[in-house]
């Protein structure tokens, strides 16, 4: 059993892909390996802490679902122990019930059998006693020395008349910060070796953001819902980077689920030539 900072981990392989996720916490996945390069294209963060109500919050690194919005006493709940684990045909499904805040959270992983990806089905459920309004996030911590790709729309009317562009900025992220890099038909977000933290929002009605690093293209594609509302000023998409790595994050809309309602978010995930993706 091969394990990650010493945590137990197990596998999911194919001839293409390699996806190596924890037992005793998450969900997380923390080694997205393509068999061309042998590398893990994910940050390795497991000495980043989050300070919370609960105590620390472990990042691990990796791949996580949490639930927007984000606040201190809510989203960083620690979750090591107390994890399913289902194996499924081609896949797995990963499962804890968080007590504090009436939520389960769960990560469904197949992977494609003909080429490097995998099929990600994130789902919420209130298995609390009160309606919960919120919306599934899904974050990926991705190695540094690469960049994020968030495309563009083109106008929106006929006439071009009308905006088609809205970004939201956190309070510590910088209008002139190196790594941001707008461009006409995408941003651009360069993951260097910069402490300060900088990170970005907006709604992508494209259904998709991509990261390019060494030689390779990592793409997260779903399905855009931008009649629906949505956290953070209407975003469904947004990047954070911060030194050691970079995140790239897709959003569902805002829901209230009752109790035993679920709502899920589905992403797929490609590994590709570096020069794969256009915009």
């Amino acid at each position: 059993m091969p394990d990650y900072h010493n945590q137990p981990t197990a596998r999911l392989q194919n001839d293409h892909l390699i996806i190596d996720y924890l037992l005793e916490a998450g969900p997380r996945l923390v080694r997205l390996i393509p068999t061309a390069t042998g590398e893990n294209l994910l940050a390795e963060t497991p000495e980043a802490t989050l300070e919370s109500p609960h105590g620390p919050y472990r990042l691990w690194g990796g791949h996580r679902l949490w639930h927007a919005p984000e606040t201190a006493a809510r989203t960083y709940i620690p979750d090591e122990g107390e994890l399913r684990v289902v194996e499924l045909p081609d896949g797995v499904s990963l499962s804890r019930e968080e007590a504090r805040s009436g939520i389960r959270t769960e990560i469904q992983v197949t992977l494609r059998p003909d080429a490097a990806g995998a099929r990600l089905v994130h789902r919420l459920t209130n298995v609390g006693l009160w309606p919960v309004e919120l919306a599934p996030w899904a974050i990926t911590q991705l190695r540094p020395g690469g960049t994020a790709i968030l495309p563009l729309p083109g106008a929106i009317d006929d006439e071009g008349l009308l905006p088609n562009r809205l970004l939201a900025l956190w309070p510590y992220s910088r209008w002139d910060d190196p790594r941001f890099r707008p461009g006409e038909a995408a941003i651009e977000i360069d993951a260097r070796p910069i402490a300060q933290p900088f990170k970005l929002g907006y709604l992508n009605r494209a259904g998709w953001l991509a990261y390019r690093t060494g030689g390779l293209t990592f793409t997260k594609r779903w399905t855009p819902q931008p009649d629906r509302p949505h956290v953070d000023f209407g975003c469904n998409a947004e990047v954070y980077t911060s030194g050691n790595h970079i995140e790239l994050e897709t959003l569902g809309p805002l829901v209230r689920l009752s109790p035993g309602e679920s709502v899920a978010h589905s992403e797929e995930w490609t590994i590709t030539a570096e020069n794969s993706i256009s915009y």
